[in-house]
C-alpha cells in the first residue's frame, strides 16, 4: 500500500498525529502490534495540561473530555502536619489542568479515526522500518491475518514507545542518549472509591512519597514510593491502605478505602534520545524521551511533539516548505529538556532516601519555600499547567 505518512504505534502520539494530518487532507497509515482491546485498557497518565486540552478541543476531540473529565485548579503539596495548596489560575493567568485518563484519550482518538474511515491496523507483527535515509522509506509488517504487507511512504513517524522498533533504526554513530535510573519505584493502585480530595495530593513523608490522584468521581488512583525490587505479592490490599493512611495522614482528614481494582509496580527513569529525526524517520513521544510520572509530563510531551510534527508536515505538503521538518528535532528537544528538568525536580523534592536526614531537611526546606514564595510557586505552576505549545518556537 502507499501513503504519505507511515505511523508506527497507536498510542496517543501516533493516533493524534494521524488525526491532525487527516484534518489537513494528509494521508497516513497507523500500525500497532497490540490488540485494540489492549491499547484501550492499559492505564497510563491522567493529567492533561491546559494547551493539551485546548488542542484536543480545537480538533473535535473535547466533547467527552469536558463532559467526563475533571478540571483542577491546583495541587496540594504535603509534609507531616501540613497540606498547602498551589493555585494554578491565580499564578498563571487563568490556566488549569484536567484529569482525564490517557486510556480515555486513546479511545476518543480510535473512534475518530475509525469514524473517518482512516487506515488503522492492530495486532501486526514483525514490523520493520526500512530505508529511512532514502526518499522512499517503507514499513514492512505482517497483518493480523498473517499476510506480509509493505507500506511505502514519504515519511515515517516512530511513535512506538521506548521499546519500539523505530529509535534503534537511527545509527548509533548519529545519536546520543541520556538516562537516569531512579532508586525507587511507584506502587500504583486503582480503587473503586470516590476520591478523598478535590485535587491531587503530593505528599512527602520520611517513609517515602505518596500521592492521591483520581480517574473519575468514583475511581481513585493512588501511589506509594517503594523499592524497585519490591514484590507486588508482598503488598496485600490492607497493607497498601495502611501505608497510604500513614503517609497521607492529616488531622481532620480521612482517606476513604474501597476495593482495589488493579495494582502494579513501575520503575522510574528519565531518558532522552537525540536527534529526534534521522533521514525521513521522525520520533515522537516515548520513542524519544521518558520522564518520571511525578510531573505529569509524559502524555503532554507526546502531544507537543506531534503537534509540532503535524504543522511541519502540513507546511511541506501545502507549500513545499521543509524548514519545520529540518528544525523539528531541535524545537522538540527544547521542550523535552525543560520538562525533563521539571519532572526530575519534582521527583527529587518529594522522594526520600531512607535514613538520609540531611536530604530530608533539604527537601522540607524546598517544600516550605515553594509553598510560601509567590515566585517559587509560580515557577512550579507554570511548568505543571504547561508552557504554551507555541513557546517551543
Amino acid at each position: 500500500m502507499r501513503t504519505q505518512v507511515g505511523i508506527v504505534g497507536a498510542g496517543p502520539a501516533g493516533l493524534l498525529l494521524s488525526h491532525l494530518l487527516a484534518r489537513q487532507g494528509i494521508e497516513s497509515v497507523v500500525l500497532e502490534n497490540r490488540s485494540q482491546e489492549y491499547v484501550e485498557a492499559r492505564v497510563r497518565a491522567g493529567v492533561l495540561e491546559h494547551d493539551t486540552v485546548q488542542l484536543l478541543t480545537d480538533v473535535g476531540l473535547g466533547d467527552r473530555l469536558h463532559r467526563e473529565g475533571l478540571r483542577h485548579d491546583g495541587i496540594h503539596l504535603q509534609w507531616p502536619g501540613t497540606r498547602a495548596h498551589i493555585d494554578f489560575p491565580g499564578l498563571t493567568g487563568g490556566r488549569s489542568v484536567w484529569v482525564y485518563g490517557q486510556t480515555e484519550v486513546v479511545k476518543d482518538l480510535i473512534r475518530a479515526r475509525q469514524a473517518a474511515g482512516q487506515q488503522l491496523f492492530f495486532d501486526v507483527s514483525g514490523t520493520a522500518v526500512c530505508d529511512i535515509d532514502s526518499a522512499q522509506p517503507a514499513i514492512r509488517f505482517v497483518d493480523a491475518d498473517g499476510s506480509e504487507q509493505v507500506v511505502a511512504c514519504d515519511v515515517i513517524a516512530g511513535c512506538d514507545g521506548f521499546h519500539g522498533v523505530s529509535r534503534p533504526r537511527i545509527p548509533a554513530a548519529a545519536s546520543r542518549t541520556w538516562e537516569r535510573q531512579y532508586p525507587f519505584a511507584w506502587l500504583g493502585v486503582l480503587a473503586q472509591v470516590a476520591p478523598s480530595t478535590d485535587e491531587l495530593i503530593y505528599a512527602w513523608h520520611p517513609r517515602g512519597f505518596a500521592m492521591h490522584s483520581m480517574r473519575s468521581t468514583r475511581v481513585s488512583r493512588l501511589y506509594l514510593q517503594v523499592d524497585p525490587a519490591e514484590d507486588i505479592g508482598a503488598w496485600p490490599d490492607e497493607r497498601i491502605w495502611d501505608e497510604l493512611d500513614t503517609r497521607l495522614a492529616l488531622d481532620g482528614w480521612t482517606l476513604g478505602r474501597g476495593p482495589v481494582l488493579e495494582k502494579s509496580i513501575t520503575p522510574m527513569r528519565s531518558f532522552v534520545s537525540a536527534p529526534m529525526r534521522f533521514g525521513n524517520l521522525f520520533l515522537a513521544g516515548d520513542a524519544a524521551h521518558i520522564v518520571p510520572p511525578t510531573g505529569a509530563k509524559g502524555l503532554n510531551l507526546a502531544v507537543a511533539d506531534v503537534r509540532l510534527l503535524a504543522e511541519a508536515l502540513t507546511a511541506k505538503y501545502r507549500r513545499g516548505d521543509t524548514n519545520g521538518l529540518d528544525g523539528y528535532s531541535d524545537s522538540a528537544l527544547r521542550r523535552v529538556w525543560r520538562k525533563t528538568h521539571f519532572s526530575w525536580w519534582m521527583t527529587s523534592m518529594l522522594h526520600t532516601t531512607s535514613g538520609d536526614e540531611f536530604e530530608h531537611q533539604l527537601q522540607l526546606s524546598q517544600l516550605k519555600y515553594v509553598t510560601s514564595s509567590p515566585a517559587a510557586a509560580t515557577s512550579l505552576a507554570e511548568n505543571y499547567v504547561g508552557l504554551p505549545l507555541d513557546a517551543t518556537r
